[in-house]
């Protein structure tokens, strides 16, 4: 059964370590990433972009197919099914669907518009046993369209949202989606540790979790984080498993064009950078 993200969070930040959020595409990513957890003994949380969600046919679709495969391949640990930077509509239509958790994404408001919007979505994802994430400082790169350029967030105005009654605040804090330029100066920890000492408790989430150096992640978690955010780098990895195979002709040999056979090197990959990751955030035995 699926679960919010609320308890799993506040857990990891008072024991130093952080769940990761891990995004899904099809199938065969929801399933690696499950599977991987169960393995780990790790909770974990999907996370799905409003783009991708809209790929895999609609948000109805996606509640169908995990709740599926957590009956179907007995997953015991907690999962969370996650909105990942929804608009105040996208939030709604998961609230309809049946996910766990939803996050939305105001930064680009003005801070009292972001106040009212995630105000009356507290009060609705409260009233579901939903756990609702906020954003404060856009986040760098692009995500299905909405392009940031890694500012940090003013800490001030975390607390600000942070007071609303949310489970856990996303801060720009210099990261950004996608892959890190080489002339990216770091994650701000001045900032991050600011808005820690305002926000007290909460779990904080680091987006952009592809990329930054392993030491950086530790520190992160150290500072409050508690929500890592992973995408690009499972990407990666499953394009280049996918691409080997086939460059070896192995698509071409007796039905290694079945589908099956074709994505498995990928999914594999997927499970590999998905343990790696919960290493080192050290949620493996957390469950």
């Amino acid at each position: 059964m699926l679960v919010s993200a609320t308890e799993m969070l506040q857990k990891a930040k008072a024991g130093h370590y952080a769940v990761g959020q891990f995004n899904i595409n099809n199938l065969e990513w929801t399933k690696a990433i499950l599977l991987t957890a169960q393995e780990c003994n790790s909770p974990v949380i999907l996370g799905v972009s409003e783009g991708a969600g809209k790929y895999m046919t609609g948000y109805k679709t996606v509640v169908g197919m995990v709740n599926g495969m957590l009956e179907e391949l007995n997953i015991t640990v907690p999962v969370a099914l996650h909105l990942d930077h929804g608009s105040y509509e996208g939030c709604l239509k998961c609230v309809e669907a049946g996910f766990s958790s939803i996050m939305f994404d105001g930064s680009h408001y003005p801070i009292d518009e972001n106040v009212a919007k995630t105000t009356e979505l507290v009060k609705i994802a409260h009233e579901h046993n939903m756990s609702l994430e906020a954003e404060v400082g856009s986040i760098g790169g692009e995500e299905d369209g909405v392009i940031g350029r890694g500012e940090c967030a003013d800490p001030d105005e975390c607390k600000r949202i942070a007071d609303l009654g949310i489970d856990f605040l996303a801060a720009g804090i210099g990261n950004i989606h996608g892959v890190y330029p080489d002339n990216w100066e770091g994650l701000s920890f001045e900032t991050l540790d600011a808005i820690q000492q305002k926000t007290g408790t909460m779990p904080l989430v680091l987006h952009g979790g592809t990329g930054i150096p392993d030491d950086m992640i530790k520190k992160a978690i150290d500072l409050g984080v508690a929500k890592i955010n992973v995408n690009t780098e499972c990407q990666i990895v499953f394009a280049e498993a996918t691409r080997e195979y086939i460059e070896a002709g192995k698509d071409k040999q007796g039905k290694g064009f079945d589908p099956r056979k074709l994505l498995k090197p990928g999914a594999e990959a997927i499970m590999a950078k998905v343990k790696e990751k919960m290493e080192l955030f050290g949620s493996v035995g957390q469950a």
